[in-house]
């Protein structure tokens, strides 16, 4: 990890309720696949290219639903005022400054609408996109769908990887099951099938379908993404059914305890989707250099979400901030030492495998 941000970890950890904590970092099972991501990335290296006169760097990328001015975009997390009680708001601040997407969870402790106001106060132009889960009643999409849509979001993220609700040790041994009192899932307020004001239980569905997202996209002219893809049958599937892009990523460790790391299996899902539409990854990302790898393995831009989450306990918007800013400059510094002048310059036949004299066929 960046040693900037290993010190926003710090002191998150030390400013937060140990519950809460626990709650953020951890994972599912025994939390093989929570570490996994991260020493995935340690396992690899960029073979640098020489002499090749890049003067200046580019590091914006377009996407469908915005533009990030470098290729690291805020990867949905929930209850961000169980980090700080501005939660959502600075982080949408936050990002807006940084002129890169947020990818605002259904589980904000915030409505979308404020989410998107508080980061077109910074910029108008802010892209905020939202994530939802595929739910059971699909009256209840078709609500937060609009909802999204009436807040000027640019883009929808699907969640595909959790047909039901991963069972994390630390949150069981703690008791934690609910949010203290004043906090909720705000988006999930006044539903339809709920008395008004009511806070309705965030649905996961094991009946969800392909049939269901073509569904949701009939209900939206906005970009979808489908987030949570591992296999590469999965994202031709994806492309197959009309989605913008596609995000490689196991939940951050907190679905599935026998899955990839998800840089792991990014090299076959961006060679499945052969460039129809662009791939992002999501786990593990804790340095510039591992934006970097990422990039070279096909990825058109990573999300990040723990350390946005240390970085608002540590310091609220400016600890967001501090780790978008990181990211970015190391990422931009480690292009330069790899003779880059965009994020095209960066190639698989650069990424080895430490140890092994070959390249590591990713």
């Amino acid at each position: 990890m960046n040693p900037a941000l290993a010190e926003l970890h710090a002191e998150a950890r030390a400013a937060l309720d140990p519950v809460h904590y626990d709650y953020f970092a951890g994972g599912v099972g025994e939390e093989v696949v929570l570490g996994a991501n991260e020493a995935a990335f340690g396992r690899l290296a960029l073979l640098p290219r020489v002499l090749r006169g890049s003067t200046t760097r580019d590091t914006a990328v377009d996407l469908p639903g915005g533009r990030l001015a470098a290729p690291v975009l805020v990867a949905p997390t929930a209850f961000h005022r169980l980090a700080h009680p501005d939660g959502e708001l600075a982080t949408a601040r936050a990002a807006a400054a940084a002129r890169t997407v947020l990818v605002s969870g259904v589980a904000s402790t915030v409505a979308i609408g404020e989410v998107v106001a508080a980061a077109r106060a910074v910029d108008p132009g802010a892209a905020v996109w939202f994530q939802l889960y595929p739910e059971p009643d699909e009256d209840v999409t078709a609500c937060l769908v609009r909802r999204a849509e009436h807040a000027g979001c640019t883009a929808l993220v699907v969640t595909a990887d959790s047909p039901v609700f991963g069972r994390h040790r630390r949150d069981i041994a703690h008791g934690f099951h609910d949010l203290p009192a004043g906090l909720a899932a705000e988006n999930m307020r006044d539903l339809p099938g709920g008395p008004p004001g009511a806070v309705r239980d965030i649905g996961m569905s094991p009946a969800a379908s392909w049939a269901h997202l073509d569904r949701l996209r009939e209900l939206t002219s906005l970009p979808v993404w489908l987030k949570g893809v591992l296999h590469p049958a999965d994202a031709v599937l994806a492309v197959e059914h009309g989605v913008a892009g596609v995000v490689v990523s196991n939940h951050g460790g907190r679905q599935s305890d026998v899955v990839p790391a998800a840089v792991e299996a990014l090299p076959a899902v961006v060679d499945a989707v052969a460039g129809r539409v662009p791939v992002v990854l999501d786990g593990g990302v804790r340095r510039g250099g591992d934006v970097a790898v990422a990039l070279a393995l096909g990825a058109a831009a990573v999300g990040v979400g723990r350390p946005v989450l240390w970085g608002l306990a540590a310091a609220g918007e400016a600890g967001v901030t501090r780790v978008l800013d990181v990211l970015r400059d190391e990422f931009d510094h480690v292009l330069a030492l790899c003779g880059g002048r965009d994020a095209a310059d960066l190639t698989r036949d650069q990424v080895v495998t430490r140890g092994v004299t070959t390249r590591c066929g990713c």
